[in-house]
This record gives C-alpha cells, sequence and structure tokens, in this order.
C-alpha cells in the first residue's frame, strides 16, 4: 500500500456520492467492501460514502486508527470517528478497525512503548464497543511501517518482534471483549529479504510467516495471537491478471495456497490455529480454523481527462484501461474467492480514488465523484448473487514435500577420465540439498534397490555413497550441484537427492535417477 491514512475528500465528492439511493446489501457467503477512511474524515459523518457502499452492495469499511507514541493516550480524530461509526452501524455497514504505530520505529527496544500501544489497542476497543473485528499493526514486512526489518547482520527482525506485541495486544482485546475478532499481521505481498539493498530492505510474506512462528514457538505460549489473518494481495504489476501471482517467497491474488502453507509450516501443532483441512484438527484447543481477510484489493488504472480537475500531482506508476484493467479484475475476484471457505472478506482498496496522483487511483469511483465502469461490474456481480459459491468449494491440503521439486540428472555413458559430477536441481520454493552418488552392482535398479536410496538418500550411510554434497536449492531457478571432481572406476552409477523445505525441513522430496555408465564396466558388474 502507498499509505497507511487516507486523505479527506473534496466536497464535490460528497456531494455526489450523497445522491446515490440507498439499497440494501446483498447477501454474500464472502464479504465485498472497502478500506477507505473517507467516511471518517468526511464533513458529512460519512453519509455519502455510506450511500456509496450501500448502492453498490458494499457491506463492510476497514478504517485506520493511528497510535501517535507522544500522545499515548489519545485517540487522534475521535469526534469524527465517533460520528462516522455510529452512521455505519445505523447504516448496516460493518466497520472493521486496523490500529498501528504512526511511525516505524516507534515500538523498536522498548518495552514501555509497546505497553502504551497494547493499552491504547485496548482503550479504543472500549470506546467502540459496536466494532468486534480489530487488526493489529499494518505490514509489519515492510519497512515503511515496522523497523528495523533486520539486525545488522542481516537476521530477519520484524516479523518476529511484531509477534510479541501481537500477542500482548491479543490478550488485551480479549479481556475487553472475548466476542472480539483479533486480526493480525496485514501482510504485504512482496519482499526483497535483502538486508543490503540500497532501497526497501523488507521481508517476504512466507519468510514473515516463519519469523511469526519461529517467535511464536520460542515463547511457549499456549494461546492463539489472531483469529484471523490479514493479507494485502496488490497485484506485482497493474498490467496482471489477478490469476497471475507472484514468484514465492510472495504472493499475491492467486497464491493463496502458498500462504495457507506457509501458516500451517509455522503453526501447525501449537494453540495457533492454522487454516481448515477436510477431517483434520486445526490446533490443539480445537478452536475454529484460521482464516484470511483479504482487506486491501486494488489495481491502479488511469483518470479520464474530464475528471483531472479533481487531481493534483504526477503519476509515481503506469496506468491502465479501466474497463479491462480493473472492471473486469474487480468483478471476478468476487466468484474467484466466493467458494473458498477460508477467505473471511475482500475489501476494495478505496471506494474513491485519492487526489493526489502520487498516491492511490483504484476506487469504484474517481476523485470527482464519477463513477468507474468498475462500480457497475461490482454492482452487477453482487446483485447476481456471485457473493456465494455456485461451484464445487476449494479444497486445500497442506503439502508434505517440497513443492515443485525435480531434478535434472542427465544420465548417459560417461567415458572412464571424466571426473565432472553434476546434476540440476530445482523446486519452487527454497530447499536444502543432501545428495549423493552411488555405485550398483549391476547395470539395473531394481524397484527395492531404488526404494532403499529413496529412503536413504541425505539420512542413512547404508548403502554407502561414493561422493556426497550437501547445498541450497534457490527458488525457480535450477541449481547445479557437484560433487568432488575425482576419476571413477568403470561400473554403473546413480545419483539421488533429497530436498528439505527451507520454510519446514520436515517437508521432504528424495529423487533418483537413472543407472549410468562410467568407462567399460567389467563383465561382472553387467
Amino acid at each position: 500500500m502507498k499509505g497507511f491514512v487516507l486523505r479527506k475528500p473534496a466536497l464535490a465528492l460528497a456531494c455526489a456520492l450523497g445522491a446515490l439511493a440507498l439499497a440494501a446489501p446483498a447477501a454474500a457467503d464472502v464479504v465485498v467492501g472497502v478500506a477507505d477512511d473517507r467516511g471518517k474524515l468526511a464533513d458529512d459523518g460519512g453519509a455519502a460514502l455510506l450511500a456509496g457502499m450501500r448502492d453498490v452492495g458494499l457491506t463492510e469499511n476497514r478504517v485506520t486508527v493511528a497510535w501517535d507514541p507522544d500522545r499515548p493516550t489519545t485517540i487522534r480524530e475521535k469526534d469524527a470517528l465517533d460520528r462516522y461509526v455510529a452512521n455505519a452501524t445505523a447504516a448496516g455497514i460493518r466497520v472493521t478497525m486496523v490500529i498501528a504505530p504512526s511511525r516505524a520505529r516507534a515500538l523498536f527496544g522498548s518495552t514501555a512503548a509497546t505497553g502504551q500501544f497494547v493499552r491504547f489497542v485496548a482503550d479504543v476497543a472500549r470506546a467502540y464497543p459496536q466494532v468486534k473485528d480489530i487488526a493489529v499493526g499494518n505490514e509489519p514486512n515492510q519497512p515503511r511501517f515496522w523497523q528495523p526489518q533486520f539486525s545488522s547482520s542481516g537476521v530477519g527482525l520484524a516479523c518476529s518482534s511484531y509477534q510479541r506485541v501481537l500477542a500482548q495486544a491479543y490478550d488485551a482485546l480479549k479481556a475487553v471483549d472475548s466476542s472480539i475478532t483479533v486480526i493480525g499481521v496485514s501482510l504485504s505481498p512482496r519482499g526483497n529479504d535483502n538486508a543490503l539493498a540500497a532501497t526497501n530492505a523488507s521481508t517476504s510474506p512466507v519468510r514473515c510467516i516463519k519469523d511469526l512462528g519461529l517467535s511464536y514457538r520460542a515463547s511457549g505460549r499456549k494461546r492463539p495471537i489472531m483469529d484471523e489473518l490479514a493479507f494485502h494481495p496488490h497485484p506485482n504489476s497493474n498490467t496482471d491478471s489477478f490469476l497471475v501471482g507472484y514468484r514465492w517467497p510472495n504472493a499475491g491474488t492467486s497464491n493463496l495456497g502458498r500462504i495457507k502453507q506457509a501458516i500451517w509450516d509455522a503453526f501447525h501443532g501449537t494453540a495457533q490455529p492454522v487454516f481448515a483441512e477436510t477431517g483434520r484438527p486445526v490446533s490443539r484447543a480445537a478452536l475454529p480454523p484460521l482464516r484470511v481477510r483479504l482487506n486491501e484489493i486494488g489495481w491502479q488504472v488511469a483518470v479520464p481527462e474530464s475528471s483531472m480537475h479533481a487531481y493534483y500531482g504526477r503519476e509515481s506508476v503506469p496506468r491502465l484501461s479501466e474497463e479491462r484493467a480493473q472492471a473486469d479484475t474487480y468483478a471476478g475476484l468476487i466468484p474467484y474467492y466466493a467458494c473458498d471457505a477460508s477467505v473471511r472478506s475482500m475489501l476494495y482498496y478505496g471506494l474513491v480514488d485519492e487526489p493526489d496522483l502520487d498516491r492511490w487511483q483504484a476506487g469504484l469511483m474517481r476523485a470527482d465523484g464519477t463513477r468507474r465502469p468498475s462500480y457497475g461490474a461490482v454492482k452487477s456481480a453482487l446483485a447476481r448473487g456471485l457473493a456465494k459459491c455456485n461451484r464445487r468449494p476449494v479444497a486445500w491440503r497442506h503439502s508434505t514435500v517440497v513443492v515443485g521439486a525435480s531434478a535434472k540428472f542427465g544420465e548417459r555413458r560417461r567415458s572412464a577420465r571424466d571426473t565432472n559430477w553434476t546434476f540440476v536441481a530445482s523446486s519452487e520454493e527454497a530447499s536444502l540439498s543432501s545428495a549423493a552418488m552411488y555405485r550398483l552392482k549391476g547395470r539395473r535398479l531394481s524397484a527395492k534397490g531404488r526404494k532403499q536410496l529413496l529412503a536413504a538418500v541425505g539420512v542413512k550411510r547404508t548403502p554407502k555413497p561414493v561422493f556426497t554434497a550437501r547445498g541450497k536449492v534457490r527458488a525457480h531457478l535450477g541449481t547445479f550441484v557437484r560433487f568432488k571432481r575425482k576419476r571413477l572406476a568403470p561400473g554403473y552409477y546413480v545419483f539421488a537427492i533429497r530436498l528439505r523445505a527451507e520454510m519446514n525441513p520436515t517437508r521432504t522430496t528424495a529423487l533418483v535417477g537413472k543407472p549410468f555408465a562410467v568407462g567399460t564396466p567389467s563383465a561382472r558388474t553387467k
């Protein structure tokens, strides 16, 4: 996301939205709404924004509440927030709050500041008892919102430190009202995992979740830290379809399985629930399964010349067609997620554009209050009941193997003078490799012998390998596995490798190649 606090809309926008007719929101299996602060900031107490939401059929609005460490007990914009929450509740719009520090380093190294922030979160919950959905923190895997991301030696710090804050906030919120849904993380879809990056040294979502789990397990905690997970699946490029995701370890709209797997790797077997799987418990405490809120979805698009009078500044990213790049995508996402029971809600990032062109223009409406094609597309999709599942529900099962593991062993007869023993291993996620080269007694490898090698490689000393090698396999990139450069006696040999997922070494895949000849084997080995 470009920024945490959204700015006050122009008066013309309020007038345009206020003219919209109120309509009953469509019932939905997946809740559809917006993340937009304009109602909170508007002079009309949000009446225009709420009218627009109801006209489209949107039923949830996420608003931000910033914690100022210089005024740790003050709820900023409280009068405006009081009025908006009351108006939204009366209009049947469910309000979700995300509470986060206003400065990225506000909680760094300070138990006192953390305590103040947690008390503030509880105070907000007490001030707004009608708000039952509260998110703690925002995009801790991005330096814009949480610092430091890494230690001086390059070790990830952000998500482990965030976990400790989230755990305390969870307990504080449940003490206020046990029915509050505590929403965690609000993950950014991307991170470079590079402590030495020239700009935006950040943590990928998959590695952030791993760090959350490591910190949680190390704490010995016996309670959850969140009831739901928030994720911001913005596209890698505005030109991408919602079916185009990211490469591991980042994740987008089409990569929810990757997020679910990361949660399972990090938390399975603990008191923190993971995502539901058919016939499997999700936590030791038999709590409800974790669900996900996609509470920032946004494809930025161009502004037509007729509406440019309502904007200022300069564009910072390329803008695309309002109809093809946004309307089709926004409408298509509704049935796409409707059959995934783990998806609690999807929120478009802004009902209305921000007027500063350097910020966010992904709304269903332009800054002058005119409707984009996406306004009608989303309204139509909801009116047709596409938020209800009308096909086979999405089924997800955690993986016990390395995702996309493969090897190109390059089996061929080798010269007796050959000393270059290599092959290429690949996987769709980062993995650790234990490879071996075995000499066979004959030219063939029986099914029993293959099974024996699959069980032995990287684990057992017998059968004894000729060579071994350990290393790392990069995600999506073939990695050469190299053994010692040495001549071998003529005979038949075979390569084997065991890959272990870097995020969870208990997930393994073993692969064995085909036998190949070195030199001219003697009759005895044939």
